[in-house]
């Protein structure tokens, strides 16, 4: 049975990810920090199974920051694929806590490679980088081979585990691979996604809990997809013979205005009546243009995203509502 340890495991990704190599016949371990609540966690309906928790889904108290823990783990599971989804990776968040965010995303990423690098056998590693990395690109579409230039801390932070996993793949042979992941959504996105924010919203305005909602430039664009088909991505990547980076996308922009007038849509709601501009919302600098090409990942991998945009904010809002 194959065995693979997932960093950020109770994530958006990590929880889609456990249920797509669960699903492949694989034993799953994944590291939970101290302060997570499994019971609340996206984990909850794995964690509850007993057929499947502490049989072929294990957790186990480790964190990137406390590299001798995650070094025993590691070293005692001896897993065949790494996957390092773990860190901040809110980029509003990352102006308010660039250190934090540094110190996650950036060396806790360098601390995995260099325990990776002292492993007898080493597994295949997956990096979870972002779009963020490239900034305000003047190359659109964005390819593997767009220079990096980041203009927020939290891609600054990527784009450092980005280069510094292509420097120990090169130096010390490990098989490593970066996922360049545009922007990503689900219904277990987290809460302070403009994402999310907007498809909860809508459900309480419908169901009579709210009646406006605030937001910054809705005229902001990115190339969104559904997250169940980027933990795809990454396991194929995985499974290639050689490492290598790829960039997954959809390659298609839509806006934050999009994802308003198909979320309050999908609740028969006009948006006119409920939607008010904060300028206190707007980033200090916003990135332009970011639209990925997917060809090396459609052409290598044979890896395709299924789920249109529109298909995933009416998922969205309809989950909302059903939690509400």
């Amino acid at each position: 049975m194959t065995k693979a340890f997932i960093t950020g495991i109770t994530g958006q990704d990590g929880s889609y990810l456990t249920e797509l190599l669960l699903a492949q016949g694989y034993e799953v371990h994944g590291a939970v920090r101290r302060t997570s609540t499994l019971e609340r966690s996206r984990l909850a309906h794995l964690y509850a199974d007993q057929s499947l928790y502490n049989r072929r889904l294990f957790l186990h108290y480790a964190d990137l920051d406390d590299p001798t823990t995650l070094r025993r783990v590691l070293t005692k599971v001896q897993p065949s694929e790494l996957y390092h989804l773990a860190g901040q990776s809110h980029v509003g968040l990352s102006f308010e806590i660039p250190e934090t965010t540094c110190e996650f995303t950036a060396m806790g990423t360098l601390r995995l490679l260099e325990i990776m690098r002292d492993l007898p056998d080493p597994p295949r590693l997956f990096h979870a980088t972002s779009s963020e990395i490239f900034g305000q690109p003047e190359q659109v579409p964005q390819t593997e081979n767009t220079p990096m230039a980041p203009i927020n801390p939290y891609g600054c932070a990527k784009a450092f585990a980005t280069q510094m996993l292509r420097i120990y793949r090169d130096a010390h042979g490990l098989f490593a691979v970066n996922g360049i992941l545009y922007n990503h959504e689900s219904p277990r996105r987290g809460e302070n996604f403009v994402t999310r924010k907007i498809c909860r919203a809508a459900a309480a305005i419908k169901a009579g809990r709210q009646h406006q909602l605030k937001l910054g430039d809705t005229s902001a664009r990115r190339d969104w997809g559904h997250a169940r088909d980027y933990v795809r991505g990454m396991w194929l990547a995985l499974q290639h013979p050689t490492p290598d980076d790829y960039l997954f996308a959809t390659g298609k922009l839509h806006s934050v205005q999009d994802v308003l007038e198909q979320s309050f849509a999908a609740l028969d709601l006009d948006w006119r009546d409920h939607v008010e501009s904060d300028p206190g919302l707007l980033r200090p600098a916003e990135p332009m243009k970011l639209v990925g090409d997917a060809s090396k990942a459609r052409t290598v991998l044979g890896w395709v995203p299924q789920t249109a945009f529109a298909d995933l904010i009416r998922e969205m809002t309809l989950a909302e509502l059903r939690l509400i």
